[in-house]
């Protein structure tokens, strides 16, 4: 089936719950109106429909190779980059002053979802490299930003970002790469890392290398981490590539999903040293590049939604076109299967939380449009700095969650043939189950989310953002009223975590960690119904003035779908929190 890009709803969510209008007022923004987002869209979508999207199966199929240290990417994805690069889609939301378009991330969210929704092994570079842009050029030295930027900006030089090694996965104190000094101000660089996406590949003339490492004599565990540019081919002083640098790919793994991105083990320094170049200033390391992770965990939350519209999209399409059985009601043989109440239950539980997450993701990249760019009071800005930091693990773990659910009743849709892999229903829950663990697993999201921003500010940023829940909850009247008292109670159940949380994180630490990850499943789904409630009241509104596009209709009726089927399980998720640590906890070792 053939792929169409969602662009109604993205821009939906993009003027009404993520105000775009708002954005335009930025300083910088003041052409990014509907109008301009609608144009940028649509052309991306020709891009991610006609060139990207049909070479998603044959990258499941013939993924990435390795031969004597040189990886080949699918057939076709070398061109296809090109073209990506030459569109200026790299650079869509970076700096005018290095190249890019300098278009808001509310824009750039959806041209991302649509990439990652035509085939997801293909946009891991793009999304690879926009971290390492956003890291130099929140700490790069104007030398890094002069040699790095524009080719990275351009398409020219795809980046990479290397934390992992055999021994360190999630817990980075225990990091190892070695970086010695040189007398010119330089490194060299020893060490062995891991799981590095599109770590070696054929697409671009160089690969830009952001690895962190140990500087001798640096203090032990996390504080002693610094971060370094190490470049596969050394750049000269005119610009141009000199030697290539001793960095050098070892093997790549052989994957579940995302087979076509080369996913690769680097070796640093088996040569005598790779040479690398500090970014900012020593043992800042692990902060700099938490640049590179948020941008890094907005996006790969953005991936789920977009894996989610895909699955949704062949699983609708197949509903509509496999018959089998007969209307319970009318015993009409041979009716397409999406008349069956299961299965039209099945499709909105894909529809209504694809429609939820992007709404949280939208809104979430506008606010970091506010925060980057400024336009705002001092106090304003650090607010929506708060806010966004708090919604970010909510993008990353709701949405990668979201996603291996919806893929896998993807599948469940196509009955036995979604289990073949020929329909391709199958890819996409393969594709979807490295979301929720790279950037950091669920549970990392859950344990930030309730540490540094719950407990550590005793709940006032949540506690702020639950009454502007309630203040737009009260807004579902009328015809809405059933949708409003679904989100009153499931921010009652909201409230109660919260006050448990903060009441008990300091004093039983185990028990809260061990409610963590049901928390951010409950702030999730109400966050998620928090916007579907504000499009519905939108909907409502414009169905009033007499607009009878079947678009609203559809809104109002997933809006309820959302209230009745997920907001009702807030009451139990709050209980897991409060409840729930006994369960963990209490069991002997000796037990499992």
């Amino acid at each position: 089936m053939s792929f169409s890009v969602p662009v109604k709803d993205m821009l939906f969510a993009m003027e009404h719950l993520a105000n775009l209008d708002q954005v335009t007022q930025i300083p910088g923004f003041e052409d990014a109106n509907l109008e301009t987002a609608q144009a940028v869209l649509e052309e991306c979508a020709k891009l991610c429909e006609g060139v990207i999207e049909p070479l998603n199966i044959a990258g499941d199929m013939h993924p990435s190779s390795l031969n004597d240290g040189v990886v080949t990417t699918t057939a076709g994805f070398k061109e296809a980059f090109a073209q990506f690069a030459e569109g200026g889609w790299q650079g869509l939301q970076h700096p005018v002053d290095f190249g890019g378009q300098g278009l808001p991330k509310t824009i750039g969210a959806a041209c991302l979802e649509m990439l990652n929704s035509a085939n997801l092994s293909f946009a891991l570079c793009p999304l690879l490299t926009d971290g390492a842009i956003e890291a130099l050029l929140m700490a790069g030295s104007d030398e890094l930003k002069a040699i790095y930027l524009e080719k990275l900006i351009s398409g020219q030089w795809t980046g990479t970002m290397n934390l992992t090694e055999p021994q360190a996965g999630s817990d980075l104190s225990l990091v190892r790469t070695k970086a010695e000094p040189l007398p010119d101000g330089s490194y060299k660089i020893f060490g062995t890392k891991i799981f590095i996406t599109y770590g070696e590949h054929d697409m671009a003339e160089n690969i830009v290398h952001l690895v962190l490492a140990r500087v001798a004599g640096a203090p032990e565990g996390v504080k002693g981490i610094s971060l370094f540019v190490v470049p596969k081919f050394l750049v000269n002083s005119d610009g141009s590539l000199g030697a290539r640098n001793d960095a050098h790919c070892v093997s790549i793994e052989h994957k579940m999903g995302i087979k076509a991105s080369p996913t690769a083990v680097l070796q640093f320094g088996d040569h005598g040293g790779a040479i690398g170049y500090l970014v900012g200033e020593e043992n800042r390391g692990l902060e700099y590049m938490f640049i590179m992770m948020n941008a890094a965990r907005l996006g790969v939350g953005v991936q789920g939604i977009a894996l989610g519209e895909r699955a949704y999209q062949r699983a609708l399409a197949y509903a509509k076109d496999r018959k089998q059985g007969r209307d319970a009601l009318t015993g009409e043989a041979l009716v397409s299967i999406d008349k069956h109440p299961d299965v039209r239950r099945m499709l909105l539980l894909m529809k209504s939380r694809v429609e939820a997450c992007r709404a949280m993701a939208y809104y979430t990249a506008s606010l970091l449009d506010r925060v980057h760019i400024g336009g705002a009071d001092a106090e304003q800005q650090k607010r929506d700095l708060f806010l966004a930091e708090f919604m970010i693990p909510l993008v990353k773990g709701g949405g990668t969650e979201m996603s291996i659910d919806v893929t896998s009743l993807g599948v469940q849709v196509h009955g036995g043939m979604g289990f073949i892999e020929e329909t391709g229903a199958a890819q996409h829950l393969r594709d979807a189950r490295i979301t929720a663990i790279y950037e950091g697993t669920t549970a990392i999201q859950a344990n930030d989310l309730i540490g540094r921003k719950i407990a550590r500010e005793q709940g006032a940023t949540i506690k702020a953002v639950i009454a502007e829940m309630r203040a737009d909850a009260a807004r579902l009247d009328g015809d809405l009223a059933a949708i409003g008292a679904r989100q009153q109670a499931a921010i009652d159940a909201v409230d109660k975590a919260v006050d448990w949380i903060v009441a008990n994180f300091k004093s039983d630490p185990k028990a809260t960690h061990a409610g963590a990850v049901p928390f951010l499943f409950l702030l999730g789904i109400v966050a998620g119904g928090w916007q579907m409630g504000r499009a519905a009241v939108i909907a409502r509104s414009r169905m009033a003035g007499g607009d009878s596009d079947p678009f609203w209709a559809a809104k109002l009726a997933t809006t309820r779908f959302f209230a009745d089927h997920f907001l009702t399980q807030a009451a139990g998720l709050a209980e897991s929190v409060v409840a729930g640590a006994a369960g963990v906890l209490e069991i002997a070792d000796d037990s499992f």
